[in-house]
């Protein structure tokens, strides 16, 4: 008799689960397609990522960049996520990872986040975020901080490199 309740329910939660994973980011505008480990690897390499540091992924997703962050460059990865579903899949990412003691997860809106503590930020968004975020950047941002930004570009600054083949543009703040 429960076990006939049992697959319907798990059905509905996993049905739940996917419409959250897909709507919350969509609501916001965020795109729904990960990076590639390889195309990561290589932004934060340009950003010269050092082991100590601390880098903010914007839109952390299923956070592959800050399991990445931690476990290949030695950094502490901070990933501020406005879907509570891509929240739990990041921290058990982390997890299972064995870096969690290097990940820290934030759930909001990365508008509202004090970016103050970062040496790297990491944003893969669209180009309809590039002025409000530059703007935020500009303001919280520390001098000779790293911006490291997949397929689009902040209007008002000059890269101080970009790679054309994986369209990685990195910025680093002067005050």
């Amino acid at each position: 008799m429960i076990a006939d309740f049992i697959l319907p329910a798990l059905l509905v939660g996993f049905l739940l689960l996917a419409a959250l994973w897909v709507l919350v980011p969509a609501f916001h505008g965020l795109p729904p397609v990960s990076a590639s480990r390889a195309r990561i690897r290589k932004a934060l390499q340009m950003a010269d990522l050092q082991p100590g540091e601390t880098l903010y992924d914007l839109g952390a997703g299923h956070g592959r960049v800050l399991v990445l962050a931690a476990k290949e460059f030695g950094a502490n990865a901070v990933g501020i996520e406005v879907g509570p579903v891509q929240c739990a899949v990041s921290w058990l990412n982390a997890w299972f990872g064995g870096v969690r003691h290097r990940v820290r997860i934030e759930a909001g809106n990365f508008y509202q986040a004090d970016l103050g503590g970062a040496d790297v930020v990491f944003a893969y968004l669209t180009s309809g975020y590039a002025s409000r975020l530059q703007r935020q950047l500009k303001s919280q941002l520390k001098n000779g901080a790293r911006v490291v930004a997949i397929s689009f570009d902040f209007p008002d600054w000059q890269p101080s490199a970009f790679d054309r083949e994986n369209l990685i543009f990195l910025y680093v703040m002067s005050l």
